[in-house]
C-alpha cells in the first residue's frame, strides 16, 4: 500500500518508451504565440504582462550586464509554473518531482553565475568566502564553511523544489485515499475530508507558483552577487 503512494513519481512507459519527453515538451504548445496584429486577444495581453512584470520586478537589483540572462529566467519561470500547474491534473506525470531533471536545471545555471564571477570580477567572488574583520585563527575554518556553503546552493535549488512538490502530491493522494474509504462507512466525514482535499489543492496551486519563482528568485541572487 505504501508503495503504491509512490508510483506516481514513476516515470510513465508506453510501448517501452519513456514518456517523459513528452511531459516536457507538452507545455511549451500550450503557450500563445505572438500574432502580427495590433491589438491581441485578452490571454496574449495578459500573457506579455505577466512576463513584463515578473521580468521587471526580478531584474531590478541586478546591473545592465545581469540584464542578458532575462530571457533564461522568464523561460524557465514560465517551463517551471507550467510543468508543477500540469502535474496537478488526474492522470498527469509531473516532472519536477524527479531530483535528476531539477538537479539538471540547478547546477549548471548555478556553475554559470560563478564562472561568470570568477571572470569578471575574481577578487570579489573570492572575497565572500571571507567575511571582513574575521579574526585570524578562524579563517581557515570559515573559509573551509563558506566554500562547502557556495558547493551547496545548487544541491538546495534542486532538492527544494523537489521535495515541496512530492511532499503535496503524497498528502492529497493521502486524503484523496481517505476520502474515498470513508465515503461508504462515514458520508459526513467523507464530505469533510473532500472540502479539506479541495482546499489543499489551492493550496498546492500557490506552492507550484511560488515554488517556481523561489528557484528563479535564488538564481538571480546568485547572479547579482556575481555580476
Amino acid at each position: 500500500m505504501t508503495l503504491s503512494f509512490f508510483d506516481q513519481f514513476m516515470s510513465p512507459v508506453y510501448l517501452g518508451i519513456p514518456l517523459i519527453a513528452l511531459a516536457l515538451i507538452l507545455p511549451w504548445l500550450l503557450f500563445p504565440t505572438p500574432s502580427t496584429r495590433w491589438l491581441n486577444n485578452r490571454l496574449l495581453t495578459l500573457q506579455g504582462w505577466f512576463i513584463n512584470r515578473f521580468t521587471h520586478q526580478l531584474l531590478m537589483p541586478l546591473n545592465i550586464g545581469g540584464h542578458k540572462w532575462a530571457t533564461i529566467f522568464t523561460s524557465l519561470m514560465l517551463f517551471l509554473i507550467s510543468m508543477n500547474m500540469l502535474g496537478l491534473l488526474p492522470y498527469t506525470f509531473t516532472p519536477t518531482t524527479q531530483l535528476s531533471m531539477n538537479m539538471g536545471f540547478a547546477a549548471p545555471l548555478w556553475l554559470a553565475t560563478v564562472l561568470i564571477g570568477m571572470r569578471n570580477q575574481p577578487t570579489v567572488a573570492l572575497g565572500h568566502l571571507l567575511p571582513e574583520g574575521t579574526p585570524t585563527p578562524l579563517i581557515p575554518v570559515l573559509i573551509i564553511i563558506e566554500t562547502i556553503s557556495l558547493f551547496i546552493r545548487p544541491l538546495a535549488l534542486g532538492v527544494r523544489l523537489t521535495a515541496n512538490l512530492t511532499a503535496g502530491h503524497l498528502l492529497i493522494q493521502l486524503i484523496a485515499t481517505a476520502a474515498f474509504v470513508l465515503l461508504p462507512l462515514m458520508p459526513t466525514v467523507a464530505i469533510l475530508t473532500g472540502a479539506l482535499l479541495f482546499l489543499l489543492t489551492l493550496l498546492e496551486v500557490a506552492v507550484a507558483m511560488i515554488q517556481a519563482y523561489v528557484f528563479v528568485l535564488l538564481l538571480s541572487l546568485y547572479l547579482q552577487e556575481n555580476v
